[in-house]
């Protein structure tokens, strides 16, 4: 590991133990993440007590962090590996522990944003960052819960709950201050976005919207990121509720390199995505809680080669998923019942992938036994059926112990299923060719470990293994073939993830310190097997992080400073090591907050995904007002 590195952390948590030595513990009130529910359809359960490996990244750290998108907040997650093609939103590939950007499930709410076309897309979400009350990460394969495409893991985003009348407004501008070559103009951006809550008796609603503008960071990069959200709540009365939401977002960017370098350093991008949710929770008696859910996703991906002439080569598709889900929970003497099922329709219409339209009908159950002290066993299964590839049974098994005051082992072993896009299936260009002949993937996955959760501090330690067979590799056997996906590899997967969240909040009187920390270490091995077909050339299977380190600290004083240091060090199986270095300087008065940003402060050259070279230094200044 770099010795910027090592310097780095130590700068970071210097701050820790000179502030323990002045301060006691238990003279502070803590915002504690145990009393988190984590929220899973069925069986919904605290954070402290889960017995998977979660990550929640709460308001209370995400308001501190130096990001513009949502993208940018999940790179502060070790085990979480976002590929970036772009900063501030422009295009992410996004997955958990060594997988690939079409193996992890994404949800806002619940709802499910999986893209049939491709996972390219998985990460145009028409939610601001201002919006957002927490994420939830859930590593390991998680059919048993989420059904199909949770092969390696799940990232949940839910919004915050319309509270109070009220408006706050963000406004930012920010630049690299180099030049455009191509025309003298100043590298840089500019956003505003803003939030309304408004309460009544019974309902209550929140909208968010936001729009984001800048010339990029090299040639061919400007981007154009508008995007609305809404929700409400309804109290329909005797603890029954109701919501609504919807969303959308318009993403318009220049491609250079992003996905056939050199040769597309004209290339031009637009996706367009929507979506509408209705779900509710209807308790029927003290025993039986019904959970009803409709969502639709609309999206729209308009890829032009050379953005000068349309003609020459032009990818237009549109994709629209409808998902029912109606879920139970049954609350008995044994035990508590979950049972669920699930009804998806996937279309397509493309002018390169043809007109395509599957079915997929799934069936949960799940079984939580909590009646002996300090052990709880949860075991469950999720029945696939899909119109084009059949049957399938995915079982799953999680139990965790309590063997001291705050301290818990656990362990789990899921399966999981990755459907072939129909990008895998149908594409057809000058480099990409499809495979209508493909099978799913398919992984096993183990863990054990142990936790720790007391009121301030929270940290894990796990190991991990996982079998993934039928791998949808894209591959060729020479340069000058073109790439097609094959059912080509089974691959190996072994790994150590470590985190820990420290926190001393103060939020009541003025002239103490409060202090977020938080380190996550993850590393990864893994072994691939070719079935005897080594000579062949992969393109996805060995592009995982081999070592992934996050740190930041955030110290606030008489609740009016704020000064945030976050540093991330990564190592890639093919690519250069590299450490990366932000910061956040804020102040607060009376209503408004006034902050700026310093991102990659030693302008450190690196690259996230193919040929594309990220944005070095940049600074940003802000201002965010709120009525409330």
């Amino acid at each position: 590991m770099q010795r910027s590195t090592l310097f780095i952390l130590a700068l970071i948590f210097s701050s820790f133990p000179m502030y323990a030595q002045v301060t006691r513990i238990d003279s502070f009130p803590v915002r504690s993440l145990n009393e988190v529910i984590i929220q899973q359809d069925r069986l919904p359960m605290l954070f402290s007590k889960q017995n998977r490996n979660i990550i929640l990244l709460d308001k209370e750290v995400i308001k501190t962090l130096p990001v513009k998108s949502v993208n940018e907040l999940l790179t502060y997650v070790s085990g979480v590996d976002i590929r970036q093609r772009g900063p501030w939103g422009a295009q992410a590939d996004i997955s958990i522990d060594g997988g690939t950007f079409d193996q992890t499930l994404v949800l806002i709410n619940g709802i499910k944003i999986t893209d049939p076309q491709t996972g390219h897309n998985m990460m145009n979400i028409p939610v601001s960052v201002s919006a957002i009350e927490r994420i939830e990460i859930l590593k390991g394969a998680a059919a048993r819960i989420y059904g199909i495409n949770a092969l390696n893991g799940v990232i949940n985003i839910i919004t915050k709950k319309p509270e109070g009348n009220g408006v706050t407004v963000h406004a930012f501008a920010g630049s690299s201050f180099q030049k455009d070559t191509s025309n003298q103009k100043l590298f840089g951006g500019a956003g505003l976005d803003a939030t309304v809550n408004i309460s009544g008796k019974k309902v209550n609603h929140l909208l968010s919207m936001g729009y984001t503008q800048t010339s990029g960071y090299r040639y061919n990069t400007a981007l154009k990121n508008g995007k609305a959200f809404y929700q409400n709540n309804i109290d329909l009365g005797n603890h029954k509720t109701l919501s609504f939401l919807g969303g959308f977002v318009s993403n318009d960017f220049g491609a250079n390199a992003f996905y056939a370098a050199p040769a597309d350093k004209e290339s031009h991008e637009k996706v367009e995505t929507a979506i509408a949710g209705a779900y509710a929770t209807l308790p029927i008696n003290k025993h039986w809680t019904v959970k009803p859910r409709i969502s639709y996703r609309y999206n729209h991906d308009d890829y032009i080669f050379i953005r000068q002439k349309p003609e020459v080569y032009r990818n237009r598709h549109a994709t629209n998923v409808l998902d029912m889900e109606l879920n139970n929970t049954f609350i008995t003497g044994i035990g508590n019942f979950g049972l669920g099922a699930e009804v998806r329709n996937e279309a397509i219409h493309s002018n390169s992938l043809g007109k395509h339209n599957r079915m997929n009908y799934g069936f949960f159950s799940e079984y939580s036994f909590n009646k002996v002290k300090d052990l709880l066993v949860n075991i469950g299964a999720y029945t696939n059926y899909n119109s084009d590839f059949g049957w399938e049974f995915l079982p799953g098994i999680d139990a965790g112990y309590t063997i001291k005051k705050n301290v818990r082992v656990f362990a789990n072993a899921g399966t999981g299923q990755r459907l072939p896009t129909y990008t895998d299936l149908y594409y057809k260009g000058p480099s990409n060719i499809g495979n209508d002949q493909l099978k799913p993937e398919h992984s096993t996955n183990v863990e054990a470990g142990v936790k720790y959760n007391s009121t301030a501090l929270n940290a894990s330690a796990s190991y991990f293994y996982r079998n993934t067979s039928d791998f949808i590799d894209w591959v060729k056997d020479s340069l000058n073939q073109p790439w097609q996906p094959q059912n080509f590899s089974k691959i190996k997967t072994r790994g150590i993830s470590f985190s820990a969240d420290y926190r001393l909040l103060d939020a009541d009187h003025t002239g103490d310190v409060s202090l977020l920390t938080g380190l996550s270490y993850t590393w990864l091995n893994p072994q691939v097997s070719h079935g005897g077909k080594s000579n062949k050339i992969s393109q996805y299977a060995l592009e995982n992080l081999r070592n992934q380190l996050t740190a930041r600290a955030s110290l606030g004083f008489v609740n009016k400073y704020h000064f945030t240091l976050a540093a991330r060090y990564q190592q890639r199986v093919h690519y250069k090591d590299y450490t990366l270095l932000d910061a956040r300087v804020a102040v607060t008065c009376k209503k408004f907050e006034f902050y700026s940003d310093l991102s990659n402060i030693t302008n450190v050259s690196y690259i996230e995904a193919g040929a594309v070279p990220m944005v070095g230094r940049w600074f940003t200044a802000g201002v965010k007002w709120s009525s409330f």
